[in-house]
C-alpha cells in the first residue's frame, strides 16, 4: 500500500476546509484534501445545498403565471444544474491550481490519530498528516417511520434539486427552515403542498407575531400546514403514497406524489472510524471540540456541520479561521469571539433574524423596548412596492437603558441583506438611534430604518 506524508490532512471538501487547504497551500505548507465524490467538489453548499435551493426559490419566485408548472420546475432544474457544475469546476480548479495542494477521490478512513487510509475501488493510500481536518458535513436524517424509507415516492432535499417532473401533490415531513422553503417553492411553481409537523407550532424559536406572519405568507401561497402532526405510516399505492398522520384524537391520510423528508440533518461521521484515532464523538454523532475547534486529539480538527455547531456555510467559514489562527496566527481566536450571528429562512419574504427574540429579552430581564411596522405601512420603503413585495414586518428589540439593539427580526424583501447591517451595528455598538438616523440612499430596503426604529413601545 502506497503512502504519503503531508503537512495537513483536510477530510471533505465543504466551505471550512477547502478555505484552510487553500490557505495554507498558498503559505507553502504540503496539503491533502479527501473528497469521496467528484460531484461533491466545493462541498454541500453549492451542490446540494444554499445554492441550488436558493437558485430554485429565485426560479420559483419568477415564474410568470400563464408558464406551464412543469416546463417551469425543468427549467428551473436546468438552469440550477448548470450553475452548481460551473461552481464545482471553479471550486476544483482553485486548489487544483495551487502546486503544493493534492485533491484526492476517494473514501478517507482513520487507521490511527495520525494516518488515514484513502479508498477508491480496489486503491489504497496511506496519508499521514501533522495535522488534521475532519469537514464531513451533515446528511439527512430519515426518520423509522413504517413504509416511509421503504418508499418509491420519499425525497430529500437532494432529490428535490434534480427532480425531473412536478408533483400535484407533496407532502413535506417537517416543519424547519428546510421543510418550508421547499414547501413555499414548489408551491409556487404549482404544487399543491401540505406540510406535517410533530410540534404545537411552526417555527418556535422565533416571537409568536413574527412567525404567524412568515407562516401567512406561506398559507398566501397556497400550502396547508398541520401541527400536532404525528406521521405513523407511509404506503405506496397506485401512482402515489399515502401518508397516515395523527393529530389527537384522530387519525388522516393525505396523498402525494412526493414525500419531503425534512426532519433534520446529522454530522456526518459514520464509516470515519473516529475511533480508532481517540477523536470522541457526542450521542448524536458530532466531534466534540473546544473552543479552538480541536478534538480530542489536539492535532485533530473538525469545521463545520460535523461539530454539531450551527448549520450555515459561514459558520464552516468562520471555523476555517479559527484553525488558520491556530497554525498560522497567534492561536487567540475562538468560537467565543462570535457575536451577532445572524440567519435567514428563504421563503418570499425571506425571515432575516439576529439577536435576541422579544421573549428571549423579557425573560433576561431586559427593559425591552420594541419598534415594530408591517412592511406594507412603511412610507420610507418604497423599494417594496417597486418590486411588488409588500408583504411581512420588520421588527427590533432594543435595550431602553442603552438603546442597545438586542435582536431584529426582518419579514421583508432584501431581508437577507439588511440582517448583515443590523448584525455588524450590533457587534460595534451602533445604537438603535443611530442606525435610524442614518442617511441611506434611495429607493432602498435600509430607509425602512428610518422609519420602523421610530416606531416604539415598550
Amino acid at each position: 500500500m502506497e503512502s504519503l506524508h503531508v503537512d495537513l490532512l483536510v477530510i471533505g471538501f465543504g466551505k471550512g476546509g477547502k478555505t484552510l487547504a487553500a490557505r495554507m497551500g498558498a503559505a507553502g505548507h504540503r496539503v491533502v484534501l479527501v473528497e469521496q465524490s467528484a460531484q461533491m467538489y466545493g462541498g454541500t453548499c453549492i451542490n446540494i445545498g444554499c445554492v441550488p435551493t436558493k437558485a430554485l426559490i429565485h426560479h420559483a419566485q419568477s415564474r410568470r403565471p400563464d408558464e406551464p408548472a412543469q416546463d417551469s420546475l425543468l427549467a428551473a432544474v436546468g438552469a440550477t444544474t448548470t450553475l452548481t457544475d460551473e461552481l464545482r469546476d471553479r471550486n476544483f480548479a482553485m486548489l487544483d491550481d495551487i502546486e503544493s495542494v493534492t485533491v484526492l477521490t476517494g473514501r478517507a478512513r482513520f487507521l490511527d490519530e495520525k494516518s488515514v487510509e484513502v479508498s477508491a475501488g480496489s486503491d489504497r493510500l496511506v496519508v499521514t498528516a501533522t495535522t488534521i481536518v475532519v469537514n464531513t458535513g451533515a446528511e439527512p436524517v430519515v426518520p423509522d417511520i413504517p413504509g416511509l424509507r421503504s418508499s418509491a415516492y420519499a425525497r430529500t432535499s437532494t432529490d428535490l434539486i434534480r427532480a425531473k417532473g412536478l408533483p400535484e401533490r407533496m407532502v413535506v415531513v417537517g416543519g424547519g427552515y428546510l421543510g418550508l422553503e421547499f414547501a413555499g417553492m414548489y408551491a409556487r411553481f404549482g404544487s399543491r403542498v401540505t406540510v406535517l409537523e410533530a410540534g404545537p407550532r411552526l417555527l418556535p424559536r422565533e416571537d409568536a407575531d413574527v412567525a404567524e406572519a412568515a407562516v401567512g405568507t406561506l398559507r398566501d401561497e397556497g400550502v396547508t400546514f398541520v401541527t400536532d402532526a404525528a406521521v405513523v405510516g407511509v404506503t405506496d399505492e397506485d401512482g402515489h403514497a399515502a401518508v397516515r398522520y395523527r393529530v389527537p384524537g384522530e387519525e388522516h391520510v393525505v396523498d402525494a406524489e412526493a414525500v419531503l423528508v425534512a426532519t433534520g440533518r446529522r454530522p456526518a461521521t459514520a464509516g470515519l472510524n473516529l475511533q480508532a484515532a481517540g477523536v470522541r464523538t457526542t450521542a448524536w454523532g458530532a466531534i466534540e471540540v473546544d473552543e479552538h475547534l480541536r478534538t480530542s486529539r489536539p492535532h485533530i480538527f473538525a469545521l463545520g456541520d460535523v461539530n454539531g455547531g450551527p448549520q450555515f456555510t459561514y459558520i464552516s467559514l468562520d471555523d476555517s479561521r479559527i484553525v488558520a489562527d491556530q497554525l498560522l496566527g497567534s492561536g487567540t481566536r475562538t468560537t467565543a469571539d462570535r457575536e451577532a450571528v445572524p440567519y435567514t429562512l428563504f421563503t418570499t419574504p425571506p425571515l432575516s433574524r439576529v439577536g435576541l427574540t422579544e421573549r428571549e429579552a423579557r425573560e433576561r430581564r431586559h427593559d425591552v423596548r420594541v419598534a415594530s411596522k408591517p412592511v406594507a405601512q412603511i412610507a420610507a420603503m418604497p423599494r417594496a412596492k417597486i418590486v411588488g413585495e409588500t408583504r411581512g414586518l420588520m421588527k427590533f428589540v432594543i435595550d431602553a437603558a442603552t438603546d442597545r439593539i438586542l435582536g431584529a427580526a426582518l419579514l421583508s424583501v432584501d431581508s437577507q441583506e439588511l440582517i448583515n447591517t443590523v448584525a455588524l451595528a450590533m457587534r460595534h455598538g451602533v445604537t438603535a438611534g443611530e442606525l435610524r438616523d442614518t442617511i441611506y440612499t434611495h429607493p432602498s430596503s435600509t430607509e425602512a430604518f428610518n422609519e420602523v426604529l421610530g416606531a416604539v413601545r415598550r
